[in-house]
């Protein structure tokens, strides 16, 4: 896994493990990481990961309409 230095202004309020679950749930909202790498950015269980996602207006059914149309389909 590859770390970022990132350079942060002092007035930001946001402690570390805050600033990883923000950019895990982004990536993961985006599609770029799965639910368990996501959750190891973030730090956290995947369980744990999947909780608190509501609490970032993400959901974890991360499925375009298209292929939520496409999987009742083949069911």
């Amino acid at each position: 896994m590859r770390t970022v230095t990132l350079n942060l202004p002092d007035t930001l309020e946001m402690d570390s493990r805050e600033l990883a679950m923000l950019v895990a749930t982004k990536l993961y909202e985006q599609r770029k990481l799965s639910l368990g790498q996501a959750a190891e950015v973030a730090g956290l269980s995947k369980r744990t990961f999947a909780e608190l996602l509501g609490k970032y207006n993400v959901s974890i059914f991360n499925y375009a309409a298209v292929e939520i149309a496409g999987d009742v389909a083949n069911a």
